[in-house]
Parts: C-alpha cells; structure tokens; sequence
C-alpha cells in the first residue's frame, strides 16, 4: 500500500511540474471574451454605418423635396430615392417607413415622438402620414427603416430595442421649408 501510496504521489509531483496545456487553459478563457468583443465592435460598426447611409439619403432626399425637383413628391418615388442612396439597408423597399408631413406655425406640433416603422409581427403595416404641402409651409420627413442585428448574443445585440421579436429600428428625420414657386 506503502509502494502504491509513493508511486501515486511520485506521478501527482511530475503531473503537477509538468506544464503542457497551460496555453490551451488560457485559449479556452480568453477566446471567448475575444470573439464577444469582436462581435460588438462589427455589430457597433454596421449600425452605425447603415445610420450614417440612411441620414445621408434622407438629406440628399430632403434637398430635392426643398428645391422642388418632385412636384408633388409621391412617397414611393421618395421611398425609392432613399433606398437608392442608402445602398447598405438590406431589402430597404420592405423594411422602411416614411412619414413626411406639413409643421403647424400656429402650435409648432411635430412629428409624434416614436416613429411608425414596420412591424413584421403584424400582417396589416401602419400607416403613414404623407403629405406634399404648400408653398413656404414647413415640413418634416422621417424615415424608419427596421435591421435585424447579425450577433443577438453580444452585449451590444442584447441592449438593442426591438420593436418587434427581432428588428431593431434606425429613424432619421429632417425638416425643410418648400421652396415657392418651385418645380415650375
């Protein structure tokens, strides 16, 4: 028992000099950290470039509306501008919402302070407010366009607001005075 005794404590000293696997221990801890951090940081990345897109599109947009190159801008010509210049929001024609209409000087009432984007839970869409306005009424346009995130794990996909079981929403919104007499 003696000799059994020994002999096991011989080869628990040698097991535990013996160094082979350290690296994979420390592999097994830090590669998922690693891999967390990665996903968040691509994650953080295209949302803020498929932002960046759409409020550029939608200013690009707004400036033709302004100068009066659509008389009177329908919305899916608007709609179709948009996702045109945006380039980088995946089925944009399906996932984007606008809502354009004409700002009371009398109370200054804008837009309702949650944006109307779709809701792919729902088999009827909302409806939006679309309207041209006058000559000289100020107006606001407001797109919703819904993504869904690439990572739902990662912290940054887990803190996303859906606004329904999977889809995040990225709104930009933009305000213009029409232009008299323009488009004639």
């Amino acid at each position: 028992m003696y000799r059994l005794l020994g002999h096991l404590a011989r080869r628990l000293t040698r097991a535990k000099r013996d160094e082979s696997g350290t690296a994979s221990i420390e592999f097994v801890i830090l590669f998922p950290i690693f891999m967390i951090l990665f996903m968040s940081t691509f994650e953080a990345g295209l949302l803020m470039t498929r932002q960046v897109m759409l409020e550029r599109a939608v200013d690009i947009s707004v400036r033709g509306l302004r100068l009066g190159t659509w008389s009177p801008p329908t919305h899916d010509e608007l709609k179709t501008n948009i996702c045109n210049l945006a380039g980088i929001i995946p089925d944009c024609m399906e996932n984007m919402l606008i809502e354009l209409q004409s700002v009371s000087t009398s109370s200054w009432t804008p837009l309702p302070p949650v944006a109307t984007c779709n809701d792919r839970d729902e088999p009827i869409q909302p409806v939006t407010t679309f309207t041209g306005g006058d000559e000289n009424e100020m107006m606001i346009v407001r797109a919703c366009a819904i993504m869904k995130p690439w990572f739902y794990a990662t912290s940054l996909g887990l803190k996303l607001p859906l606004i329904d079981s999977e889809h995040y929403a990225l709104v930009s919104s933009s305000a213009f005075v029409n232009e008299p007499g323009a488009g004639e």
